[in-house]
């Protein structure tokens, strides 16, 4: 039977009446009279006899009232779920980023959210931008926050902000500093395939420093010691540096974007929606 004929074999047995099932389902008499001669004749046996100017069950209509009113109830239930998941969204959520951003952007963005959603259960995994898009595309998670994401084959990106680029150079000084001005023979270089690396390769077309490292914490340790100049984003500079050190501004200014990778044919939970606003609430409140 289809979804249909269940319908109508419900609101006539129910009522008794099709001209009081039509109105039941909101279709016409004659509409109705239709639907059930169709749903009879696709099983192959009556469902209702007219018995005294009333629809009553026939013995095979009857062995099929159970299973039906089962079903409703079934559906009643699916439905009660859904109105409690949109009111207050409950399960797991796995999601990731790069170690920079799960320094505070993250955790204040899941305390917010698993305070809004005492029932949820937030799990975050840190690991660098291409490890984070592999476990996407394998499902092990289902959101990533990197910055500046190159393009991924079965996924998509969703721009949710952006972190402004400083300079620390060992100096201690306040005053901002020109890229022009910096020595591209002394700027620590980071992986060519990372995001920020390449975006400093880009401003700085003729870096050649004789440290090459893989995180920008190291790269931040390095100019703190004198051996260079990083160009970091200003989380991993804040959490690094010592009360009394100082990242330099750059001029002109600039920023990396941070995005959300999520597969490409993902429909985003309530929940998911709501991390995705409260990260972007969490960025904004930074400028």
């Amino acid at each position: 039977m289809r979804t249909r004929h269940i319908e109508i074999f419900r609101a006539a047995h129910r009522t008794g009446s099709l001209t009081k099932a039509a109105e039941w389902l909101c279709i016409s008499q004659p509409a109705a009279s239709k639907l059930l001669a169709h749903a009879e004749a696709s099983l192959g046996f009556r469902l209702l006899d007219r018995v005294k100017g009333r629809l009553q069950l026939t013995r095979e209509g009857e062995a099929l009232v159970p299973a039906v009113e089962r079903m409703y109830r079934e559906l009643e239930e699916i439905k009660r779920l859904s109105r409690s998941l949109r009111a207050n969204p409950q399960g797991q959520l796995k999601l990731g980023c790069i170690p920079t951003l799960g320094l505070k952007v993250l955790p204040r963005t899941l305390a917010a959210t698993q305070q809004a959603n005492p029932g949820v259960t937030l799990e975050l995994t840190t690991a660098h931008s291409e490890q984070l898009a592999q476990a996407l595309l394998t499902r092990e998670m289902s959101m990533a926050v990197v910055f500046n994401p190159r393009p991924y084959p079965g996924l998509k990106a969703i721009e949710v902000g952006s972190i402004e680029l400083v300079c620390v150079d060992g100096t201690n000084a306040r005053t901002p500093v020109a890229l022009d001005q910096l020595d591209p023979a002394r700027v620590i270089a980071l992986p060519a395939e990372d995001p920020l690396g390449t975006l400093v390769q880009t401003l700085l077309p003729e870096q050649n420093s004789a440290f090459k490292v893989q995180t920008y914490y190291v790269a931040c340790a390095l100019a703190q010691s004198g051996a260079g100049v990083a160009i970091i984003d200003e989380l991993t500079a804040q959490a690094l540096l010592e009360p009394d050190q100082h990242a330099r501004a750059l001029l002109p200014s600039v920023r990396i974007s941070v995005a959300v990778l999520v597969h490409e044919a993902a429909v985003l939970s309530v929940l998911e929606t709501q991390v995705l606003d409260r990260l972007r609430a969490v960025l904004q409140a930074r400028d």
